[in-house]
Formats: structure tokens, C-alpha cells, sequence
């Protein structure tokens, strides 16, 4: 049984305040002596869309999921003048963890969360115990079309008019066709997600900062090789579970984990990109599986 999720605050990296959520097993003495799973959240999302798995990994782990600067409830001062980057969500989650002091731990990623997830894995491999891999890319084959093609377009010619084209990703109806969109049953999904969502990328200057993490987005693909290099050499235990009617992270992506790392397992669910919302126990049995099947 798990205890109540906690919702806290730690302050990190010049003043960030890093909002996140916390649950452990209700009969634990000393959380700090437990196993970790990190969960990183993906774009437009943040924590909340952990709200239900953390109960389910909790029953055993320390579970932790971060809100990254630019999302959900974490706060940066405007004097730190925070560069909006990959490299930044990175630094600052780094900076998270040391402050609580975790030095291993399961990483859960999803969209933006892996690339994060994977730059941590570059700059301190020995941390990553085992990978879990919800939609979260990184392979070319991977990047959905034609999803990434105005990104692309953008990318190569960051004019003003490749730029304002951009426009759509903060707009509602995109946020809420990512939860919708490939659900087997888009009824089932609580509209107060993309609703959250989308309330929290209105806020002043968070459209910009959001179409500034899309710009950033292609300083990860010269990292891919590097990435799939780390799968390669350190074969951490890895569990891909994609929804397979993702527009965005396509299955593809997926099934290349195997290439790097042919004990990966790979799963295809009859789900879209927010696969949580449809296909909560199963992936949470399949986690739970595979974290006590690779000792953790």
C-alpha cells in the first residue's frame, strides 16, 4: 500500500523552485533507503500526469516526478534570466536531484522527458538503474510525420514567418488532440488534462517559451547516436511501452530500442501519446513486472 502522494517544493540551481511529487510505500521507516523511479513529464504536460502512477509504483518505490521550469507549478524567478533549453532542463533536473540527494534511480520518460532523461544518462550513467520508455524517442525514425515537419521547416530557417507558423502547438485544440487523438476511448480521458494544460501555457510569456523548447528540440537529434551509443555499451534494462496511434513519437521509435539493445523489451498498446490516460493498469503491471525482474 502506498502512502498519499505529497506535493513539495525544493529550491535548486539559483533560486528555481521546483515544484514535484513524492509517494512511497505507506510502511516505509526512512524513504530515503528506497529504490527510485523518476518519472519526467513531456510537452505540454507536467507532473499531474503522473497522478495516478505514482500511487501504482509507490506500493514498492520512492517515486518522484518533477515539474520542469516552464511547466505546471515549478517557479523561476524572472531575475534568473533561465535559458529555456534542453540543456537547461537537464542542468536543472541534475540539480533537483541532488538535492534530494538520489544518486540511482529508474527513469520512466516520455516526449520531452527523454531527451532529458538521455542527456542525464551521457553525463552520469552509472546513476540509471533501468529505463522506461513511454513515447519517448530516440531514433529519426521515430520523429512522426507530418507532425515534426513545421518544426523541421523551422529548424533549418528560424525566420519570423517559419517561427509565427508555429503558433498551433499552444493553441487548445492541439493540446487537447494529443490526449485525444489514437485513444481507443478518448471518453474516458478527464478533460480537466488538457484543460490544466492548457490554462498553464497561457500564462504570460509561456507561449513563447514553449515555442522556444520546440526550436531547442532539434539540439537533440545530433545527440541520438549518442544515445543509442549509451543503449549499446551499458545495456541498462529497458522497457519500451509506446501507444501505437502516437502521431508525434511514432512506433518505429520504439522498436529501434532493439537494434542498441536487443534485450529491450518492446510492448505496442492500443493507445495515442498520453497513453497513462487509457492504459493506466497495464502499464503500471508491466513496470512493476519488469522493475522486479531486473532485481529493483
Amino acid at each position: 500500500m502506498a502512502a498519499p502522494t505529497q506535493v513539495k517544493t525544493v529550491t535548486v540551481d539559483d533560486g528555481i523552485e521546483v515544484f514535484y511529487r513524492e509517494a512511497f510505500p505507506a510502511s516505509a521507516k526512512d524513504a530515503s533507503t528506497l529504490p527510485v523511479v523518476l518519472l519526467l513529464h513531456g510537452f505540454p504536460s507536467s507532473s499531474f500526469q503522473y497522478r495516478n502512477l505514482i500511487q501504482r509504483l509507490a506500493v514498492k518505490y520512492r517515486v518522484l516526478a518533477p515539474d520542469f521550469p516552464g511547466y505546471g507549478f515549478t517557479v523561476v524567478p524572472a531575475a534568473r534570466k533561465y535559458e529555456y533549453t534542453f540543456a537547461s532542463l537537464t542542468k536543472t533536473t541534475i540539480a533537483f536531484l541532488d538535492a534530494l540527494k538520489v544518486a540511482k534511480f529508474a527513469v520512466y520518460v516520455f516526449d520531452y522527458g527523454a531527451p532529458t532523461g538521455f542527456r542525464i544518462a551521457l553525463e552520469r550513467p552509472d546513476a540509471i538503474t533501468a529505463i522506461i520508455t513511454q513515447n519517448g524517442n530516440a531514433y529519426v525514425e521515430g520523429l512522426g510525420q507530418p507532425f515534426w515537419s513545421g518544426p523541421q521547416k523551422a529548424w533549418a530557417d528560424p525566420s519570423p514567418e517559419n517561427i509565427k507558423a508555429l503558433a498551433y502547438l499552444i493553441e487548445f485544440d492541439t493540446t487537447k488532440w494529443q490526449y485525444v487523438n489514437g485513444a481507443p476511448d478518448p471518453s474516458v480521458i478527464p478533460p480537466e488534462t488538457y484543460h490544466l494544460d492548457y490554462y498553464l501555457m497561457t500564462r504570460p510569456g509561456n507561449g513563447d517559451i514553449q515555442v522556444g523548447y520546440l526550436l531547442d528540440y532539434k539540439t537533440n537529434i545530433p545527440l541520438y547516436p549518442q544515445f543509442q551509443e549509451f543503449f549499446r555499451t551499458r545495456r541498462p534494462p529497458t522497457l519500451a511501452v509506446w501507444g501505437k496511434h502516437d502521431q508525434i513519437f511514432v512506433p518505429p521509435g520504439a522498436e529501434a530500442y532493439k537494434r542498441d539493445n536487443p534485450d529491450a523489451i518492446v510492448k505496442l498498446l492500443d493507445a495515442g501519446h498520453f497513453a497513462l490516460e487509457t492504459s493506466l493498469d497495464e502499464i503500471s503491471s508491466d513496470i512493476l513486472a519488469f522493475l522486479e525482474k531486473n532485481g529493483i
